[in-house]
């Protein structure tokens, strides 16, 4: 029987892989733990919070709507979830309740290569992952971060804080970016599928010899539209693949100690691969890096 209670808590949690992830690395390691699905409206978000005390939950996953209005509700928060204004993670320090923030190292997983003081980015949406990525670009200094949402003001905050460049959403397509980022939820597996935050046949312009990359912090699927418009058009495109095993791992030996076993990192990926019928003999690269 499982001695230490972990999960994941958002809402909606119909499409997340991280149970998938975390039961993996427990059972590849022997270790007597189980990780579950909370599905948590955001009214029931405070009472949440008192059961993981009650229960003696070990640790938790925080995605979406939950990454900001976690923070008052704990006991700590570090430095590196404090900066993003969000905490993805929540861990044990004896009877108290602490915040973290993995999902900065796990964006900034696939950008290790880029010349980050010449490239200008777009950044698109302003809630807990974009506060992640808008951490991630300031610690690595990207040149210019533009950042817009539709209703034209929940990024202004985020702006402010992070000192990025606020964009009426109207004008999105105006700014030559060499790095577009979707940091919504739109083209997520669900009822958003189908959707994109970002028209790339409005950009026109001379490629020359720069390359132009489309990033999409959502990975499942693995190639949203968003994606495969991108690589339609000629970008390079990445996908939210990377940045999940990335904060995964980086969750993962907060709570254990011990390094994610890769048996979770295959399963999720054969996970992916299976949903979306791609060849089992399709290398690594082709699923963390759509394109």
């Amino acid at each position: 029987m499982p001695t230490a209670l972990y999960g994941v808590a958002g809402w909606p949690l119909e499409q997340t892989l991280s149970p998938l992830l975390h039961n993996t690395g427990f059972q590849a390691l022997g270790l007597p733990a189980v990780y579950l699905r909370w599905a948590i409206p955001p009214e029931g978000l405070a009472s949440f919070a008192d059961s993981m005390r009650l229960l003696d939950i070990q640790g938790a996953s925080i995605t979406i709507p939950h990454k900001i209005a976690l923070m008052p509700l704990l006991d700590s928060v570090s430095e590196q979830a404090r900066l993003a204004g969000a905490v993805n993670t929540v861990h044990r320090d004896g009877r108290k309740l602490c915040g973290e923030n993995t999902d900065v190292t796990g964006f900034l997983c696939p950008l290790a290569e880029f010349d980050a003081e010449n490239t200008d980015v777009l950044l698109l949406g302003a809630g807990g992952a974009a506060r992640a990525a808008a951490a991630g670009l300031a610690l690595r200094r990207f040149r210019r971060v533009f950042v817009a949402t539709p209703s034209d003001r929940s990024h202004m905050p985020l702006a402010e804080h992070f000192g990025c460049i606020p964009l009426a959403w109207k004008n999105r397509h105006d700014i030559q970016a060499d790095l577009v980022i979707n940091s919504t939820p739109l083209g997520m597996r669900g009822k958003q599928m189908d959707e994109t935050p970002f028209d790339f046949e409005k950009i026109v312009r001379p490629r020359g010899n720069r390359t132009l990359t489309a990033y999409d912090m959502v990975y499942n699927p693995l190639e949203t539209r968003f994606l495969r418009e991108a690589r339609l058009a000629g970008w390079d495109c990445v996908s939210g693949l990377s940045m999940f095993l990335g904060q995964g791992a980086a969750q993962f030996r907060i709570w254990t100690g011990q390094k994610l076993p890769i048996q979770a990192d295959e399963a999720v990926k054969a996970e992916l691969r299976a949903r979306e019928k791609i060849p089992a003999e399709c290398p690594a690269s082709r699923v963390e890096n759509t394109g």
